[in-house]
């Protein structure tokens, strides 16, 4: 099929490779500027960018489709070149109407959830923080709303005990690859269907502030939060006046009050919470490198409440 696809970081990378392997023509990659990045803010292309650059395949990367004369590489792919579909994966543009109409057989989306739950911009983490069993990958058709499409293709998976973001991401990506590439070769025999009313959920773009953690939560929600915050933007802890990023941990069945450190030793830095308490185990400190707990405490003495 000739195809536009519309992308920006690795999970949309790895459906493009996928679509490409499959030898679905590729005829416009649309992926979001450069950005600044690291420590030193230098101008970093987005994933999408360097697939599509090695393929040799044309690239747009508007700041905002809403000008019309935005849509003219876009229409001429279609009018000029044929492109029948657009696959979009994690664009973060909007699409427009005029946009998602310019293609002949409309537009299509990969989305990391089991729509209608988690229906937004960041389903992966907010699964993991709400503690789901399971989530998934759905194909679906887009329209003006936000994820309200009819849906053409699911798959689920599980949600293991020790996924973080990061493990639970690269899962989904290989997932959405698979399932986009079974999705065009059976375009024709899928029939779309209307999302049910109801399990609407909306995850809702991570904010840095969410990184806290409050001790006054339970041990089991902030372990999640853990998960959910790894690798970005990291959960965040005060330890010996300083904050600290906190990358894995575990419960444990202690009690005591809320933030009140009862062990650190060679076993792990425990800290009381609203109920049960929280072991930490992998830390960072602002500017270094990330520490198996006995390490951390070589350089940050901490003694039990």
């Amino acid at each position: 099929m000739k195809i536009i696809f519309a992308g920006t970081p690795d999970f949309a990378a790895r459906a493009l490779e996928a679509l490409i392997a499959a030898g679905h023509q590729v005829l416009l990659v649309l992926t979001q500027p450069d950005r600044p990045a690291g420590r030193g803010m230098v101008l970093q292309a987005s994933a999408v960018k360097n697939v599509a650059l090695t393929h040799g395949i044309p690239l747009f990367q508007p700041e905002r489709l809403k000008d019309p004369a935005t849509h003219e590489p876009i229409r001429a792919a279609c009018t000029e070149q044929g492109a029948e579909l657009m696959v979009v994966a994690a664009y973060g543009l909007i699409l427009p109407q005029a946009v998602l109409d310019l293609p002949r057989r409309g537009c299509i989306n990969i989305h990391a959830s089991l729509l209608p739950r988690w229906r937004g911009a960041a389903p992966i983490h907010r699964a993991i923080e709400a503690g789901d069993a399971q989530t998934g990958i759905t194909i679906m058709k887009m329209e003006a709303g936000l994820d309200t499409g009819p849906m053409l293709l699911s798959d689920a998976i599980e949600i293991g005990t020790q996924d973080t973001t990061g493990s639970l991401h690269d899962r989904l990506a290989e997932l959405g690859g698979k399932l986009v590439v079974e999705a065009l070769a059976r375009f024709d025999q899928l029939a779309a269907m209307p999302q049910p009313d109801t399990g609407v959920t909306y995850a809702a773009k991570i904010d840095k502030a969410e990184a806290r953690l409050d001790w006054n939560q339970p041990a089991e929600i902030l372990a999640r939060k853990l998960r959910a915050f790894n690798p970005f933007p990291g959960a965040v802890v005060t330890l010996a006046g300083e904050p600290v990023k906190v990358w894995r941990g575990e419960v444990l069945a202690a009690s005591g009050r809320a933030g009140q450190v009862l062990a650190a030793d060679a076993g792990g830095i425990v800290v009381a919470c609203g109920e049960a308490a929280l072991r930490l185990i992998e830390l960072q400190k602002s500017g270094g490198r990330r520490l198996a707990s006995a390490d951390f405490l070589h350089g940050t003495p901490l003694r039990p409440d």
